[in-house]
């Protein structure tokens, strides 16, 4: 398997551990299908995510990440995820946890959109939910005390071109 994440980040707002994204995105991929993949993270202010969902989703307002497919075929994965460092720090403080593990959860919900997980009904939601609790704790993550936010996810956004 070969899996390659570039990261950019493109805030001040929170200091970012690149290499511990990337080991997220990794252990996302290492339980997928695919056996090459390219998934770039770019870490943004609210500003930056807004524009992005606004020209992309018609959403207007900011959000946590957004997963852009660019690629796919049978075995090769290529992707960009957008995730906002300051919904990150936002709703880590609403949580209870810190910031970069929230931003983390970002990193992993966005890559298991690229890899097929969907979230729009109780099911999919539900299975997205136990994926990101495997792989945070995967990665040595204790998920925080207030777990209400996978009751009533509020999920991001995934979109193709």
């Amino acid at each position: 398997m070969v899996f390659q994440t570039p990261v950019a980040n493109q805030q001040t707002a929170l200091t970012v551990d690149e290499e511990r994204l990337q080991v997220a995105v990794q252990s996302v991929l290492e339980d997928s299908h695919y056996q090459t993949a390219t998934i770039s993270i770019a870490v943004v202010d609210d500003p930056a995510i807004h524009k992005i969902n606004r020209e992309y989703l018609q959403h207007d307002y900011p959000t946590d990440v957004i997963s852009f497919a660019l690629s796919t075929d049978a075995n090769c994965l290529e992707g960009e995820l957008v995730i906002s460092a300051e919904t990150a720090i936002r709703n880590a403080n609403q949580y209870g946890w810190p910031p970069a593990n929230e931003l983390l959860l970002y990193v992993i919900h966005g890559t298991l959109h690229l890899v097929g997980f969907l979230d729009k009904d109780p099911t999919d939601q539900a299975a997205m939910v136990a994926a990101e609790a495997t792989h945070l704790q995967k990665l040595g993550v204790t998920l925080p005390v207030d777990q209400s936010r996978w009751q009533n996810a509020d999920c991001g956004e995934a979109t193709t071109p």
